[in-house]
């Protein structure tokens, strides 16, 4: 049996009987006369090759097995159809397609949670890809090309290709597990020398030989916060961490914070930053103020 090509006018009239419960609904719904519906569920029966309605017997159509079968491949294929013109219709409209994006680890966890959620929610079509870097990695994620739009933090300075705006800033703290020696308080200057100190590994080779705070030239260097917050919970060095990310553990004695004479805690400034030579669109425009909304919320 050679089966016909159903038009997505036919799918749309099936899906409309169905959603309407009868062919005189789904005509006032869609403005057509009722015979125009009628016409085209016949001709897509004629296509498919199936019954898909019960007419006799009942004053409403009713699906029959086959129509049922089909109603959930019917929806699919018109949910998709209209995923593409919304789409293109935002193209039209100056939307991007997609947005490549990458953060700082430095970035608050809930904050970035609460942008991206609402972000899916006002931009359904627009793709993101996301990746999360720390320090140069982050601007290189945008010279290199693997992302339009960064959130990243001041230690490439001003890179004659990038643009930056300052959207928020993070507090560091210098913390130690409770048993550690440094926990003892009244530390004399250079102390925090003879200690292991943890520090966040830079993974690119923009910022290759510098130094972020570094004191101790005993030092473990890590590509992941999250790695180097379980070490010092362990007691294995000291280092500093994101005052947002360690303040419970403070609270509940899993750490300590350190009063270090040399003062290495900062606020680590937060910029947008991407490419001069790139025009940011609505939806990576929405994602720098909507960052910047939720990072100064999260510091008061």
């Amino acid at each position: 049996m050679k089966l016909g090509d159903p038009t997505l006018d036919q799918l749309r009239i099936f899906l409309a009987v169905v959603e309407e419960g009868s062919f005189g609904g789904a005509a006032r719904a869609s403005g057509r006369a009722v015979s125009a519906i009628s016409y085209g569920i016949a001709q897509l029966e004629a296509q498919l090759a199936v019954t898909l309605f019960e007419r006799e017997g009942s004053r409403r159509p009713v699906l029959t097995e086959a129509g049922q079968g089909l109603l959930a491949e019917a929806r699919g294929v018109t949910d998709r159809v209209d995923a593409l013109l919304a789409k293109t219709r935002s193209l039209h409209a100056g939307l991007e397609s997609s947005v490549s994006l990458v953060l700082d680890v430095m970035v608050p966890g809930e904050v970035t949670a609460l942008v991206l959620r609402e972000f899916r929610r006002m931009f359904p079509t627009v793709a993101l890809t996301l990746n999360i870097e720390g320090l140069g990695a982050v601007a290189e994620c945008l010279l290199d090309g693997r992302a339009a739009l960064a959130i990243g933090g001041p230690v490439i300075g001003d890179h004659p290709a990038l643009e930056r705006q300052a959207i928020g800033e993070v507090e560091l703290a210098p913390v130690a597990a409770p048993d550690h020696p440094l926990a003892a308080g009244d530390i004399a200057p250079g102390e925090s020398r003879k200690h292991l100190q943890l520090v966040l590994a830079d993974r690119s080779d923009l910022t290759q030989g510098r130094e972020f705070s570094v004191l101790s030239p005993l030092t473990w260097r890590l590509g992941d916060l999250g790695a180097k917050h379980s070490l010092l919970k362990e007691g294995l060095g000291w280092g500093n961490m994101p005052r947002h990310q360690i303040a419970e553990d403070v609270v509940e004695g899993r750490l300590v914070e350190l009063d270090l004479p040399e003062k290495p805690g900062a606020d680590y400034t937060l910029s947008a930053l991407w490419r001069r030579d790139d025009r940011l669109g609505p939806a990576a425009s929405w994602l720098i103020d909507t960052f910047r909304n939720e990072l100064a919320r999260c510091e008061t």
